[in-house]
């Protein structure tokens, strides 16, 4: 049986840890960030992380796990 394929859109979204959590980036943080104000700069920094939900949804998308 040949290989399962990693969604390589969420490959390139996501990390699964191994602790199980998904790490992601969040959006509307690569420009025009003078005419955000700061408390919303602020919250753009730096990763999240997935609920469990939804990070139930993506491990589908990683046939081997993490990646």
């Amino acid at each position: 049986m040949s290989k399962l394929k990693t969604n390589s859109g969420a490959a390139k979204r996501f990390k699964v840890k191994k602790s199980g959590k998904v790490k992601f980036a969040r959006a509307f943080a690569r420009h025009c960030m003078l005419s955000k104000n700061g408390k919303t700069n602020r919250r753009l920094r730096g990763n999240g992380h997935l609920e469990k939900q939804d990070a139930n949804k993506v491990k589908q998308l990683f046939p081997y796990g993490a990646n």
